[in-house]
């Protein structure tokens, strides 16, 4: 069912849909109601201010929310020159503390976050047929 969510929003935003589901299976488990005790909304655990900056009128509708997702991590990795481990360092802590550190922030919940979502994909593209 989200299959096809994520494959669209990750060619609409030129992004791996292995990474889209990577991020949401970390953040939320794949759960589209989930709400973090911080307060992030939906399946890609968006911030309520994130969300209203994307335009998103429903986070916890599942085709809004991976399109958010996917265009916020777009933004990211365009800001941080298509460096997906700082673009993830900013989806989890903000980009104001990657910048602030100069990388990823060191804090235990980002450096796992991040550490996490890269072997994942790094698992997923060594088991794929080539």
């Amino acid at each position: 069912m989200l299959s096809p969510l994520f494959e669209r929003a990750a060619g609409a935003y030129g992004l791996a849909p292995e990474l889209l589901r990577a991020v949401a299976q970390k953040e939320s488990s794949l759960r589209p109601c989930a709400v973090s005790p911080a307060g992030a909304m939906g399946l890609m655990q968006l911030m309520p201010e994130t969300a209203a900056w994307l335009g998103i009128s429903d986070p916890f509708d599942a085709e809004q929310n991976i399109f958010g997702g996917a265009r916020f991590l777009r933004f990211l990795l365009n800001r941080f020159d298509d460096d997906l481990a700082l673009a993830l360092g900013a989806y989890n802590a903000g980009p104001s503390r990657v910048e602030a550190f100069g990388g990823i922030p060191p804090f235990a919940e980002t450096q796992d976050y991040v550490a996490a979502i890269l072997r994942r994909l790094k698992a997923q593209a060594a088991s794929a047929p080539r």
